[in-house]
């Protein structure tokens, strides 16, 4: 049993924790280091960091304001708990995401999770190994179809999507899984909010050959990239990471279908299933 302020470690502590390290090593700042700016002792920080010590309202403060956080932290700390259905990896910029202004999205691998039918995120999640027990599987969808109640949170973000049209081609779960998950990107581009780009099959020229990538804007107008690869997530703090991601994700902008154009492509791909 846990004691005090001390509490078994669950993901989203550690998730808070490994956000605290991050900005701390952005600021190029030793445990040691951070434990005296904020008046704490090093292994009360370690705690932190370790995901083993909830933070305390004062700790979190003091961290946003030396480690410049960009309000991270302290909208982290709001939902600390486990967040069931979400891979561990992923749970932090789950976070990130409630307190977005603008959010962008490139996929080359599956259709963004903000934009998947129930039947779509099923056919995925029960493709790949190791598969999930029954529990797990309604647990994770659900996880999903709940995010996507930020497509119309008020205040509004401001969504843009770049998907490969592979990715469609390639009919995950049959063509009627398909057919109704073009109706639904569809539906999906009728909203203000959101723009949706299709990368088309046949493009030499493109930027986004390293992989899949998010950025997002806070509302303090701080932008935070994200990564992910096989069982991996990583959050992408630095200024001159970052902006290499925007770099590159304008210029694949300026390479996919223009939104007009990805709306005609999507009514002829759900045309010919």
């Amino acid at each position: 049993m846990a004691n005090g302020s001390t509490l078994e470690s669950s993901d989203s502590l550690k998730a808070f924790g490994a956000a605290l390290k991050t900005f701390r090593e952005r600021a190029l700042m030793t445990q040691e280091q951070l434990a005296e700016r904020l008046n704490y002792s090093h292994a009360s920080v370690a705690s932190v960091e370790q995901g083993r010590r909830m933070p305390t309202a004062a700790f979190v403060e003091r961290a946003e304001e030396e480690l410049e956080a960009f309000g991270v932290l302290r909208a982290m700390v709001r939902h600390l708990g486990r967040q069931r259905g979400l891979a561990v990896w992923f749970r932090e910029w789950a976070q990130l995401e409630e307190m977005a202004v603008g959010l962008c999205t490139y996929e080359c691998r599956v259709v963004p999770g903000l934009l998947q039918t129930e039947a779509y995120t099923r056919a995925v999640m029960l493709n790949v190994p190791p598969p999930p027990s029954e529990e797990q599987l309604e647990q994770r969808i659900a996880a999903r179809l709940a995010r996507q109640e930020l497509l119309r949170r008020r205040p509004p973000i401001a969504f843009s999507f770049i998907v490969e049209e592979s990715v469609l081609l390639r009919h995950t779960g049959g063509e009627e899984v398909t057919r109704e998950l073009i109706g639904h990107l569809l539906a999906c581009t009728e909203l203000w909010n959101v723009e949706l780009q299709i990368m088309p099959l046949r493009q030499p020229y493109h930027a986004g050959t390293d992989g899949p990538m998010q950025l997002l804007e806070t509302s303090e107008r701080q932008w935070v990239g994200y990564a992910e690869g096989q069982k991996t997530g990583q959050l992408v703090c630095d200024r001159e990471a970052v902006s290499v991601m925007q770099m590159r994700y304008a210029k694949m902008r300026s390479q996919a279908l223009s939104p007009a154009d990805s709306v005609e492509l999507l009514q002829r791909l759900r045309g010919a299933l």
